[in-house]
């Protein structure tokens, strides 16, 4: 079978399923294990599909954005080892700025207690850390409802009221080339913000997030440190040269 064939037929298995494995690709084309590799990797540097672990998935669409709720029922386990990794790496003294995310909110239940001081655009984040007794600032704009995202002008304004040692921020997509997107112009802007106001940016994505590209470009990959659960070597080698990553395992 021919490579434009094979390649169909790829593409089309994953618009009716999103998800396919390699095995089901070799049976339907009669290819090899390698073929099928190489084919994966020709269709997702054409930006056509994501690899994942035996397979691939089909690219989400870059305006698609899910709700708070439904991002803090997806992968809970794996965002909560991220963010007690990325909890660790405050310090007393330190000045944070806390992106609203539902990774960046599982950070607040390791964060230090003592001689911290964080600002945030994340609504949600607001009653833990009060809880905490740790001292927040959150900053003024527009409520975004179906993130809990505080953007827009005012936003952008009121950061430029501070500076942090550290910034932990979400994001929706990265990618090698095009770098860290999310879908909302306007908050990628509040995002690429607090980075310009960091001594040290961090990036919290789960595995889900890498190959995936989104509307709006928040930084490129050489602006954040990445901090996330699992990677293949593969994917690991595409980022190595371009910025630091910290894989978090159980």
């Amino acid at each position: 079978m021919l490579t434009p064939e094979r390649h169909r037929i790829i593409l089309q298995l994953l618009k009716d399923k999103n998800i396919v494995k390699i095995q089901e690709i070799m049976e339907l084309t009669n290819s090899s294990e390698s073929t099928i590799r190489r084919d994966l990797s020709q269709l997702e540097e054409q930006k056509f599909l994501k690899r994942i672990h035996g397979g691939a998935q089909r690219l989400k669409g870059k305006l698609q954005e899910p709700s708070m709720i439904e991002k803090s029922s997806k992968n809970l386990q794996e965002k909560r080892l991220i963010a007690q990794y990325a909890a660790s790496l405050v310090e007393e003294g330190d000045c944070i700025y806390l992106d609203a995310g539902s990774t960046i909110i599982e950070m607040i239940e390791y964060l230090p207690l003592k001689d911290i001081v964080v600002v945030t655009n994340g609504l949600m984040h607001i009653s833990p850390l009060v809880d905490k007794g740790i001292s927040t600032y959150i900053i003024g704009g527009l409520t975004k409802l179906k993130t809990n995202a505080v953007i827009g002008r005012g936003a952008l304004a009121s950061l430029d009221l501070y500076r942090f040692d550290k910034c932990f921020i979400g994001v929706n997509g990265i990618h090698p080339q095009f770098g860290f997107t999310t879908p909302d112009q306007e908050e990628a802007m509040v995002k690429q913000k607090a980075i310009s106001l960091s001594r040290e940016a961090f990036v919290l994505a789960d595995n889900t997030k890498f190959a995936e590209i989104s509307f709006a470009k928040i930084a490129d990959i050489n602006e954040a440190s990445i901090i996330t659960n699992e990677l293949e070597d593969e994917t690991m080698e595409q980022y190595l040269n371009r910025t630091s990553i910290k894989v978090v395992t159980p």
